[in-house]
C-alpha cells in the first residue's frame, strides 16, 4: 500500500524523501488495526496531494487559499441562512393553519433545507473552534445542495452554475493547510462577514425597512469586499492577495445572485469590478499613508 501511495509524491520528493516516508508509515502501522492503517494511508495521501498540488503552508497557494477559506464558508453560511430565513418567513405568513406545513414539505424540499442547515451548522462549528468537524459538515450539506440543484433545477433555479460554485467552495475549504487554518481573529471576521450578508438581507425580506433592497446580491458581496478591504489594510499589503481571496470565497454569493437575482452572468461578472476598484482604494491609502510618515 505504502509504495502505490508514493507515487501520488512528484518525482523529485518522492527520490528524496520516499524511503524515510515509508518507512514511518510502517513504524506508525506496525500491528495497528486495519481502519488505522486507512487512516494513516488517507493522511499520507492527502499530505502528497497537496504537496503535488503546492497546497502546503509553506507554499504561496496555501496561503493563499488559508485567507479564503474561513470567508468561502462564511459565504456558505450565510447564502444558506438566507434560504432557511426564507422558508421560515413563508411558514409564519401561509394562511394555513399552525403545523400544517409538515404535510405539505416533501422529501426534495427537506433534503435541500437540511442541506442548509448543516452548512450554517458546519460553519458555527467550524469558526467557533473545531474547525476539521465543522468543515465536515459543511461540505456534506455542500454536497447535498450541489446534487439537489442538478436533480431539481426548479428548486435552485439552475443545475450548473450553482452546483460549480459550490464545488469550488468545498475545494477551497478543503485545501485550507491544517497548520494555517483560521485562528481566532479570522474566524471572528468571517462570522462577522457571514452576520453582515445574511441580517440585511433578512430585515428587508420581513418588511421592516421601506425602500431599501437587497435582492439583487450586491449587498453580501460589497461585505466580502469590504472585509477584504479591511484584511488588506491591516496587514499594510497591496490588497491584491486579500481581495483575490475574498473573490475566490464570493462562489457561493455569486452563484446565488445568478440563481435567484439575475439569471445572466453579465451583471454578477459587473458586480466583481468592485474588486479591482477596491484594490486602487487601498493602494491609494497606502500612498497617503506613506507620503504622510516623516522622512
Amino acid at each position: 500500500m505504502i509504495d502505490r501511495l508514493l507515487w501520488l509524491y512528484p518525482t523529485r520528493y518522492r527520490t528524496a524523501y520516499g524511503p524515510e516516508i515509508a518507512g514511518t508509515y510502517r513504524d506508525m502501522t506496525a500491528g495497528a488495526s486495519r481502519g488505522a492503517r486507512v487512516r494513516e494511508g488517507a493522511d499520507l495521501a492527502a499530505h502528497a496531494l497537496r504537496v503535488r498540488f503546492g497546497l502546503r503552508s509553506a507554499d504561496p497557494l496555501g496561503r493563499f487559499l488559508a485567507t479564503a477559506a474561513p470567508f468561502a464558508l462564511a459565504s456558505a453560511a450565510a447564502v444558506s441562512a438566507v434560504r432557511l430565513t426564507r422558508w421560515c418567513e413563508g411558514v409564519v405568513r401561509s394562511p394555513t393553519p399552525e403545523w400544517s406545513w409538515l404535510r405539505t414539505l416533501d422529501g426534495v424540499q427537506a433534503f435541500g433545507l437540511l442541506s442548509s442547515l448543516l452548512v450554517c451548522l458546519g460553519a458555527v462549528v467550524a469558526l467557533t473552534g473545531r474547525w476539521a468537524a465543522g468543515v465536515a459538515v459543511a461540505v456534506c450539506g455542500l454536497a447535498g445542495t450541489a446534487g439537489l440543484a442538478m436533480y431539481a433545477e426548479w428548486m435552485y433555479g439552475d443545475r450548473v452554475f450553482l452546483p460549480l460554485m459550490s464545488l469550488v467552495t468545498v475545494a477551497v475549504i478543503l485545501a485550507c493547510p491544517p497548520d494555517l487554518r483560521p485562528g481566532e481573529r479570522m474566524s471572528a471576521a468571517a462570522g462577522a462577514v457571514a452576520a453582515g450578508a445574511w441580517l440585511p438581507v433578512v430585515v428587508v425580506d420581513a418588511d421592516l425597512v421601506d425602500g431599501v433592497s437587497t435582492e439583487y446580491g450586491a449587498w453580501p458581496l460589497l461585505v466580502l469586499t469590504g472585509a477584504g478591504v479591511v484584511l488588506a489594510l491591516r496587514a499594510r499589503s497591496s490588497g491584491l492577495r486579500e481581495l483575490g481571496a475574498m473573490a475566490v470565497a464570493s462562489a457561493p454569493l455569486a452563484a446565488n445572485a445568478y440563481t435567484f437575482a439575475w439569471h445572466d452572468a453579465r451583471p454578477v461578472a459587473a458586480m466583481f469590478l468592485m474588486l479591482p476598484v477596491a484594490a486602487g482604494c487601498v493602494a491609494a491609502v497606502r500612498a497617503a499613508r506613506n507620503a504622510r510618515r516623516p522622512r
